[in-house]
């Protein structure tokens, strides 16, 4: 037994599907109206919804509204949503955005030369399902970017999902719709697979937003809990976490590395002399010139105040030389704000080839003295340290 539904029904459930989406994401993140890329979400999941219920007055409104202006503020939409899903990944270039803005506009346009032109349902059926397609194309950097989560992948299958199933009906339009009705307006089982289908994938990919935006809110919690606001550098648990498992891997590799712990040379001054603003500025600049000579695998901190540390998997004691030279070779002339201020730092190095019971503790105990040795040796310097049954001596 075939279940038909009328036009007016098919298209009024599509509706619901959108205003389910308004209603969710109004609830949820209605405390974060005011961020952009939601608020281009609501705007296209607006269009959207608009162009449904102005497609179901077909016959009693004006065909400009029910037509025109319906598939206009759909395509229109559709643009949106996806430039608001670029953003939201951090994708979305100032070119790409004008790029995407432009085609939307010329396609709305040649819409419209069809409906003075060639003015066939089942023409502008092709070509409307021809344009949406192209632009849900970029959903493909959903599913297969690199480092991507299993969630956002999902997202991206379904906006190729839906991809696939608009290209087939431009195709149906184009060469079949004598045998395969293509029209949302005409009852059949290619109305009610097809409705149900898109009504599925649209309350799929509304809901995966949300629950994109709530993984891309706690990828930012963990990013606060994880590093420092000022430097950008490891926090000191993060640090703590990472390197226990670093010199457990390499206690079990039986290979070496370097921990390397250092801080500025009369940074107090430097704060009272020009503020701490100033002094921030230092900080900065500091952890940016070291960052620039460091591998992918190395991790660095920031103790506190002026202090950082680097530990320096598989870096033997040449390789942990050659980076301090670097370090300090980077901080030579440097200038602050526009302000005559130099810096210089002093550091403690160690390297080891860590056994099942080196604890991080132990490392910092060592490069601490090694640290203050090289205060004591007139600070701009570097004195690598020895395990406790060993004495320091300058690098």
């Amino acid at each position: 037994m075939m279940l038909l539904l009328d036009s007016q029904t098919v298209l009024l459930s599509l509706g619901i599907g959108y205003i389910f989406t308004f209603v969710l994401v109004s609830a949820y993140w209605h405390e974060h109206m005011k961020a952009a890329t939601v608020k281009m979400f609501f705007i296209a999941k607006s269009a959207q919804m608009l162009s449904w219920y102005l497609m179901i007055l077909r016959g009693e409104i004006a065909d400009f509204l029910s037509i025109s202006f319906a598939n206009s503020i759909l395509l229109a939409g559709a643009a949106l949503e996806i430039i608001a899903l670029l953003r939201l990944r951090g994708e979305l270039r100032p070119m790409t955005k004008m790029i995407y803005l432009g085609f939307t506009a010329v396609s709305i346009a040649g819409f419209h030369l069809i409906l003075l032109v060639h003015n066939e349902e089942n023409i502008r059926i092709a070509y409307c399902s021809f344009v949406f397609a192209l632009l849900l194309l970029p959903a493909y950097r959903l599913a297969f970017g690199k480092n991507h989560s299993l969630l956002l992948r999902l997202m991206g299958c379904l906006y190729l999902l839906t991809l696939a199933g608009t290209l087939a009906r431009g195709a149906a339009a184009l060469f079949f719709d004598a045998s395969i009705p293509t029209s949302f307006y005409t009852s059949g089982q290619y109305q009610m697979i097809a409705t149900l289908a898109l009504y599925l994938i649209t309350i799929m990919e509304n809901m995966a937003f949300v629950l994109l935006l709530k993984e891309r809110s706690n990828q930012e919690l963990v990013r606060l809990a994880s590093y420092d606001d000022l430097t950008g550098a490891l926090n000191r648990r993060t640090f703590a976490e990472r390197a226990g498992r670093c010199l457990a891997d390499h206690a079990k590799k039986g290979a070496p590395l370097s921990y390397l712990l250092f801080d500025i040379d009369w940074f107090k001054n430097i704060n009272d002399t020009y503020g701490h603003h100033v002094g921030d500025q230092v900080l900065q600049d500091l952890t940016s010139r070291i960052r620039q000579n460091l591998g992918h695998d190395d991790l660095f901190v920031r103790y506190g105040g002026d202090e950082f540390g680097l530990l320096l998997p598989g870096k033997d004691e040449a390789a942990s030389n050659a980076l301090a030279e670097r370090v300090n070779h980077a901080l030579k002339g440097t200038m602050i704000a526009g302000l005559p201020i130099t810096y210089t730092i002093s550091m403690g190095v160690l390297t080891l080839v860590p056994d099942p019971y080196t604890e991080l503790e132990t490392l910092y105990t060592c490069c601490d003295k090694a640290l203050y040795a090289a205060k004591r040796n007139g600070r701009s310097g570097t004195f690598r340290g020895r395990l406790p049954s060993r004495s320091l001596q300058p690098v």
